[in-house]
């Protein structure tokens, strides 16, 4: 039977000063500017905090001229804009160099203002950026005094309710701060080189979405907290190979299959200092995802997470005696999404949830008894999360994926699940900061061809005003291709989405040459309508070179439902290349592609999934470039791994069969492995035993790496070096 492809292209409206820049000779974009300039850099709303119940908010904004940064005040009634705390004037003596701050938080009453200072020169294995010392600022008097004075990095801190104390983690232990008299006080005293408390591990930190380890209660009068003990999980060693001796680092890494941080729940007591222990239950190999305060004085919910990820409990405990129940239960089949969309409702015993058991994620409202009251949101589409409970006006407020998967839309709901609204106009994708009494927000939205711009609206829909319009002058000059959304259906009778940039000067009598961008994590999507930054317009270099650069999400990726991203549950990268090697069979029988010219390119899974690709789809792809790829999961850590996969030892044959050392023999075209030598987060063990692999089959490729750069490579000039190098080896070899 003769292969049916359908092909379904969704022209997006380009800009005015688009199609200016397409009728006449246009400048072409330079690695240099991309990577090397703010030339095409839009402004930003950069530490956004909403103030006087949402009649203003603060932010942080740098001077060009001086090179540090100030606070400023956006009045929402009229658009006023106001400085409020000039840099130049942090100083503790005269004649000191501007105060250089890195986060400023608000204290309760709004008088007084909490800053960090940069760090120390020091490089610290966490996902988090540690505090310098801490200092404060009275907006009445523009008194501005230290708090803190350490070389030892802080965690996670911020005011106590009543704004008269300041929390803090150091050298793993609690601190709290009387800001009256300035005296500092130790709450715990067990923290240690690998006992953790108030802050986590790598792990935790990476791959379960939360960065502070502890919590007040809303009285003040204690501390609920994560301790996590890390003492049994194993070393990894990561070398500084610029010193005489290759100095080393070690690390608590957990790879997949090995013994993770055992944890504990904690409830302090500020007064006495004394801890009272949450009954987590007999079984310790568990992760605690969540914690929150409830709406009793003495209830502690926790979010208990079973090691295959696949089941949910959430337990309640009495914060004075530890003991705990479960409450409610959520269970997958495959794995299950850690969220935050758990939510009591003020004065009733009812709660809010999100699960995807119909198919999608959708939100649900619960009694305390675990019981379902109703299902709140419906389709064949995904809610994101939500993003305010609005008790009064019985509303809930939330992203979703409703009008289309390539689109975050802002959305309200009642509590009955009903007159369900999308607020944000237009084709685009959104991101919504709500004010606290819920009357307006501030949207940053774009599409593929607009990049992100800042307005203030109602909750109702209506745009007050502009507040960053984000033309980007620079980019009327070049050329720029357009970017058009398409679909096609793969041989098996799945329809993938996929966009695709052409040359500027597209001819359909000719044949170019293809490059996929790919990344294809569960979950994950590149193809949306939104703005891709600077990744984006190096694309359209090479568009401006004659390439046409393409990408697909296939299945396993994110806003197609359940059953679309949960197909590659133990067998990662099998549908995920499957896909990929679908799109070169579909673009190859396109008449303007050269079939013998596809390449594919991909950073971190991308990495993984280009150089997975290459191998299994040899006949398909002549080029790929994998930068800080997976080559094997038994080297990535144990709560992303297992997620999908289980254990090693449970999911011997997926593990074999999903890894590029594997398949190393099957490489037929051109490869370009890329990866920082102290990127610890895949380590580049992975490329130095994929390249072994490559060796004994006598494989023939190409290799760059970056002395003690992270997984992000970056720093100084390497972004330039790395992309000028990336280009010259696709003009080369595609």
């Amino acid at each position: 039977m003769k292969r049916l492809v359908s092909l379904i292209v969704v022209c997006i409206l380009i800009p005015l000063f688009i199609q200016q820049a397409l009728s006449q000779e246009s400048k072409v974009f330079s690695v240099k500017q991309l990577y090397g300039s703010n030339e095409f850099a839009g402004k930003t709303l950069s530490g956004v905090k909403w103030i006087e119940g949402g009649k203003k908010f603060s932010y942080q904004e740098s001077d060009a001229a001086t090179r540090v940064t100030n606070i400023w005040t956006y009045n929402v009634a009229d658009g006023k804009r106001e400085m409020i705390v000039d840099a130049k004037s942090l100083v503790l003596n005269a004649g000191d160099p501007p105060f250089r701050f890195t986060t400023y938080q608000w204290s309760p009453d709004e008088r007084q203002i909490l800053f960090v200072s940069a760090p120390p020169e020091r490089q610290y294995l966490s996902r988090l950026t540690p505090a310098g010392n801490l200092f404060l600022y009275e907006l009445s008097t523009k008194a501005f005094r230290r708090l803190t004075n350490t070389d030892v990095p802080q965690y996670n801190q911020k005011f106590s309710p009543d704004g008269k104390k300041l929390g803090f983690v150091r050298s793993n232990n609690i601190y709290i701060l009387d800001l009256s008299t300035g005296q500092e006080t130790q709450l715990t005293s067990d923290g240690m080189e690998h006992i953790i408390n108030g802050r986590f591990d790598w792990v935790y930190e990476e791959e379960l979405g939360i960065s502070d380890g502890w919590q007040w209660s809303p009285d003040g009068k204690m501390i609920a907290y994560w301790q996590l003990d890390e003492n049994r999980v194993p070393e990894f060693h990561l070398m500084d190979f610029m010193t005489m001796r290759a100095d080393v680092t070690t690390m608590r890494y957990p790879k997949a299959g090995d013994p993770n941080s055992t944890v504990k729940i904690g409830v302090l007591n500020v007064e006495t200092k004394k801890t009272v222990w949450m009954d987590l239950g007999t079984n310790d190999d568990i992760y605690i995802a969540r914690i929150h305060w409830t709406n009793k004085p003495n209830m502690l919910a926790m979010q208990r997470l079973n090691r295959a990820q696949n089941k949910i409990e959430l337990l309640m405990g009495d914060i004075t005696t530890g003991k705990t129940n479960v409450m409610f239960t959520d269970e997958e089949k495959t794995w299950i999404e850690v969220q935050d969309d758990f939510k009591f409702l003020k004065g009733s015993e009812q709660f809010l949830w999100s699960s995807e058991k119909d198919g999608f994620r959708h939100l649900y409202l619960y009694d305390v008894n675990g019981k379902l009251v109703r299902q709140l949101t419906k389709g064949a589409w995904d809610v994101d999360g939500i993003t305010r409970v609005d008790e009064k006006n019985k509303l809930i407020y939330f992203t979703a994926y409703e009008k289309t998967p390539l689109e975050r839309h802002f959305y309200s709901i009642r509590f009955d699940g009903k007159d369900m609204k999308r607020i944000t106009p237009g084709d685009y994708t959104y991101g919504a900061n709500l004010a606290p009494d819920n009357k307006n927000f501030i949207a940053t939205y774009s599409n593929v061809n607009t990049p992100p711009k800042i307005a203030l609206y109602t909750t109702g829909g209506k745009q007050v005003r502009m507040i960053e319009e984000n033309n980007v002058n620079a980019l009327k000059e070049y050329k720029m291709g357009m970017r058009e959304f398409f679909k096609f259906k793969t041989t098996d009778g799945i329809d993938l989405n996929g966009s695709m940039i052409k040359p500027v000067d597209f001819n359909l009598q000719k044949k170019y040459p293809v490059l996929i961008y790919v990344y294809g994590g569960p979950g994950s999507q590149t193809v949306s309508n939104s703005w891709g930054g600077t990744r984006y317009l190096w694309h359209q270099l090479l568009a401006q070179k004659g390439y046409v650069v393409v990408s697909v999400d296939g299945r396993g990726t994110g806003q197609r439902g359940k059953a679309f991203k949960s197909i590659t549950y133990k067998n990662l990268g099998k549908w995920e290349v499957n896909d990929q090697i679908e799109a070169a069979k579909y673009l190859g029988a396109q008449s303007y592609v050269d079939k013998t010219r596809i390449g594919i390119w991909g950073w971190s899974y991308g990495g993984y999934m280009a150089s997975l690709t290459i191998l299994q789809g040899a006949d398909y792809f002549k080029t790929a470039v994998a930068v800080a790829p997976v080559t094997s999961w038994k080297f990535y850590d144990s709560i992303y791994t297992e997620r999908y996969m289980l254990r090693p030892q449970d999911n011997e044959e997926g593990y074999k069969e999903s890894a590029s050392i594997t398949h190393a023999a099957k490489l037929k075209g051109n490869l370009l492995v890329v990866h920082g030598t102290t990127d610890d987060n895949v380590h580049w063990q992975n490329s130095v035993q994929f390249i072994d692999a490559l060796q004994k089959a006598d494989k023939h490729f190409q290799t760059m790496f970056y002395a003690n750069k992270n997984h992000g490579i970056r720093g100084g000039n390497t972004s330039t070096n790395l992309f000028e190098m990336i280009t010259d080896y696709i003009l080369e070899k595609l």
